[in-house]
């Protein structure tokens, strides 16, 4: 079997390191301008987080010899690019019977779109997955255990792809047929990530991180039943349980963007010293816009996207959402 993992970032590269023994053959893929020699010729990357392959997986920049062959395709770009990687898809002749898998968690802006929707509108005749949960990628690097759910309208795609990417011991996978909650769970508890690190760095204690999760959640809810997940899926691992890694983690960098705004810097200062995609950013001003078109209350991510593209101070936020309105607290199942 071929593996081939669209992307060469750094979650790209560690699922290309992670699952290298569950295939026969693995590929990476990236732009020309995104592969350095040292990746090229000695299968090494030093940054953000050093990650070294086996000789034997190739890296390429031509997509259609990377997908020719290929089982499974990872996709494992930033959600802005999805869209533009598809139609290249197309264009390099991407099979109907193979798989392409998104591990890629966002919105699309400004369609609103999930990923699995814009992977559709190109490509409408694909087998589609998505992969998403509590997964760091220093922590997946190191060999740490963790657990995944692989989301298919079509169970025996999904339990195919949980067979062929679960790892013994490390990368344990759950199937599950509701990918409207798992897409969205993966892509909303970003901003809360944001919130957390806000909340942490200001030094508001743990209590305030209880409340940030439990209300955030509520929001990643009401927004979520408004586009037909079914709420029990936002208490499985990729809603619940993304939120508690990501919310708790200098390891994520949604988190880490929360930590830098509280210090008072601007984000695309914060963006540049990270050299890296943080997709809660963008998903920010995506759950207000939903929330907007369906009439539905989202403080905390609306106060992530005051804090991301205001001049707003960080106690003025605090003070802002803490002196709301006061209402009963809702009751989802």
């Amino acid at each position: 079997m071929k593996l081939t993992v669209l992307g060469a970032g750094c979650w790209g590269l560690t699922l290309a390191k992670l699952l290298t023994d569950n295939f026969d053959k693995v590929t990476i893929w990236g732009r020309a301008e995104d592969l350095s020699q040292d990746l090229i010729i000695n299968k090494h990357c030093a940054k953000p987080l050093e990650i070294q392959l086996k000789d034997t997986v190739e890296v390429t920049s031509d997509l259609k010899s990377a997908i020719s062959d290929a089982d499974i395709i990872l996709l494992v770009v930033a959600t802005s690019g999805i869209r533009n990687v598809c139609e290249r898809l197309r264009e390099a002749g991407i099979n109907t019977e193979q798989v392409l898998v998104n591990a890629s968690k966002g919105i699309e802006l400004p369609s609103l779109m999930r990923m699995s929707e814009v992977i559709k509108d190109v490509l409408p005749q694909q087998r589609i997955a998505i992969l998403s949960g509590p997964t760091l990628a220093k922590e997946v690097l190191a060999g740490l255990p963790t657990a995944a759910c692989v989301a298919c309208e079509n169970i025996e795609t999904a339990e195919y792809v949980q067979k062929s990417l679960n790892v013994p011991s490390k990368f344990r996978l759950y199937t599950n047929t509701d990918v409207i909650g798992v897409e969205l769970g993966g892509a909303l508890k970003n901003v809360i990530a944001i919130a957390s690190g806000f909340a942490h760095t200001m030094g508001l204690g743990d209590n305030c991180t209880g409340t940030l999760l439990t209300r955030g959640m509520a929001e990643i809810i009401r927004v979520s039943l408004n586009l037909g997940a079914n709420p029990s899926t936002l208490y499985g691992l990729s809603g619940i349980g993304d939120l508690i890694a990501t919310c708790s983690s200098p390891l994520s960098r949604n988190f880490t963007v929360g930590s830098m705004l509280a210090r008072g810097k601007k984000i695309d200062d914060i963006l540049a010293e990270l050299g890296s995609v943080a997709e809660g950013v963008k998903t920010s001003k995506a759950i207000c816009e939903l929330a907007k078109k369906f009439d539905i209350d989202v403080p905390v991510s609306a106060a992530i996207y005051e804090a991301v593209y205001t001049d707003i101070t960080p106690q003025a936020l605090l003070e802002k959402l803490m002196n709301r309105k006061l209402k009963e607290e809702e009751r989802y199942i």
